[in-house]
């Protein structure tokens, strides 16, 4: 074999260090090339094949070395690896004329399992939601503030504040999505069997709504320090001057538009970033999104625990189901009870087209026939004509007139522009001027009340016990509410149109946080 002559070069061949996945033995190939990467972990550039064989596991190690010297051959036509003649260990010259290998990864078999490993990794990584990553985005938020308010920004600060961000959210964002798949995966138990489930469905609930309490406090945080730094424009300075520092290392040919690409590069992430903790042009923020389904995923967990603990309880299967269907049979009281158990049963009813009203009632009871009596000799059903002609009772004639729904898109825009007249109406009316008892807030109007609801479940969800203070802001970073107990244990009432809300009375504040607002 000449193992020294080139190899075809073409899109075929280029991936044909990839050609052992799907050939026999596929374990006895990955088991030496992981083999190769083991010993050059530890700096070994070459091995024999007495070295792979002892490195393969037991479970797919030949019975014979001839057998590794075999994948070994094979890895070697494929390009993975290459094998040079073994004259370390001549001793004569018979030996010359022996066929004598020793083998070592190529660039291309290197390449494809580093692609290989990347791939195991992502196949199995489950991701976490990182609460700790959102105290590093308030940080580096907060980094950014102090630098917009300087008349020059230092660019090198600037460009590692912005990194950090950027590396930071990506990391979340990336976790974050992981995490939500495995979890679906969790729900409808492909990734992990039942006793595991059980074992570990508490930490797992306690995991998800601790990190909700983080979500609602720190993404409405971080919501209005976006929102402060978008405010007059303050962050495109920053942006601009992490893309000049990073363009000022570009080649003389990408001078020209290096700069503008990498300000695009960073607007967009910018907007990824804002996008992912604001709700705006109607849609969503990701933030709230992931808030929805990680709410979303504790009764569906729950969900999973019933089932399971009701199939370990009871086992039902299609022939109990039938035998205690047929019990209820044999307990009907009479036939037509029988008849409307099997039709709820089967779900079989008579023929459309075969009409059965009263008067073909009255007939059959006055001209009653037996069940045994011959189709020829039965009483014949009549069948309109033109359902015997056409197959439809359905009359043909023109076509209905194209509806003009000009007048529905005007009622639902005139709704629309009431229902952001009121939800304003409720926000300037919940604000507060400075700190007061909630037993002071007064009467709230139905859209006021479902707001103010919204507010002080935020507020409420990151009480712990304990505290006699908390801050919290809405989903959308625009409102912010500060709650304090009272050691008074006196009582709060609000009244609405449908009643009277009670509760432990609290001193509470209200602001407006976005840009219309008053800013307290």
């Amino acid at each position: 074999m000449d193992t020294n002559s080139p190899r075809p070069e073409g899109p075929a061949h280029a991936y044909g260090p990839f050609a052992h996945l799907t050939a026999p033995n596929v374990l006895l190939y990955r088991s030496v090339m992981r083999a190769f990467l083991v010993a050059k972990e530890r700096f070994a550039v070459h091995l024999r094949p007495e070295d792979v064989y002892a490195a393969l596991p037991a479970a797919v190690r030949p019975g014979e070395l001839e057998g590794a010297v075999g994948a070994l051959d094979k890895l070697v036509a494929w390009g993975n690896l290459r094998a040079d003649p073994d004259t370390g260990r001549v001793t004569a010259v018979e030996d010359f004329y022996r066929k004598r290998f020793i083998y070592q990864l190529t660039r291309e078999g290197e390449a494809a399992e580093e692609a290989l490993s990347a791939y195991d990794e992502a196949l199995g990584r489950r991701g976490a939601l990182q609460a700790v990553a959102l105290h590093d985005i308030v940080t580096q938020l907060r980094v950014l503030l102090v630098l917009a308010a300087e008349d020059e920004p230092d660019p090198a600060k600037t460009h590692l504040a912005l990194d950090g961000l950027a590396s930071r959210f990506a990391a979340l964002a990336d976790n974050a999505r992981a995490f939500m798949g495995s979890l679906q995966r969790t729900i409808d138990l492909h990734d992990v069997g039942e006793d595991v489930f059980l074992a570990y469905k508490d930490q797992l609930i306690q995991y998800l709504e601790r990190f909700i309490q983080d979500l609602i406090t720190l993404g409405g945080r971080i919501a209005r320090l976006i929102l402060e730094l978008e405010d007059e424009g303050r962050i495109r300075p920053l942006l601009r001057a992490a893309a000049a520092r990073e363009a000022a290392d570009a080649t003389p040919q990408e001078a020209a538009y290096a700069e503008q690409a990498a300000y695009e590069r960073w607007a967009g992430r910018w907007s990824g970033l804002a996008a992912w903790f604001l709700s705006r042009d109607g849609r969503e923020s990701q933030a709230r999104l992931l808030r929805g389904r990680a709410l979303g995923a504790v009764p569906q967990l729950l969900a999973v625990v019933r089932s399971l603990n009701e199939r370990r309880a009871g086992r039902s299967d299609r022939s109990a189901d039938f035998r205690t269907l047929a019990r209820w049979f044999a307990e009907a009281p009479d036939d037509d009870a029988r008849h409307r158990l099997w039709r709820t049963a089967f779900g079989l009813y008579p023929a459309r087209h075969l009409t059965v009203d009263a008067e073909t009632l009255a007939a059959r009871h006055a001209r009653p026939a037996p069940a045994s009596t011959p189709w020829a000799d039965a009483e014949p059903l009549r069948i309109s004509p033109q359902l015997r002609r056409t197959g439809s009772y359905e009359r043909r004639g023109k076509p209905r007139k194209v509806e003009d729904r000009r007048e529905a898109r005007r009622t639902l825009a005139e709704v629309a522009v009431k229902q952001a007249a009121e939800i304003a109406a409720a926000r300037a009316r919940l604000v507060t001027d400075g700190v007061t008892r909630l037993s002071g807030i007064g009467e709230l109007d139905p859209v006021s009340f479902r707001l103010f609801l919204q507010l002080l479940g935020d507020a409420l969800a990151t009480w712990r016990p304990g505290m006699t203070h908390t801050v919290a802001t809405s989903n959308d970073g625009s409102m912010e509410i500060r709650l304090t107990a009272l050691a008074d244990g006196s009582a709060a009432e609000v009244r609405t149109p449908g009643g009277v809300f009670r509760g432990p009375d609290h001193t509470i504040e209200i602001t407006e946080l976005t840009a219309g607002g008053d800013g307290r």
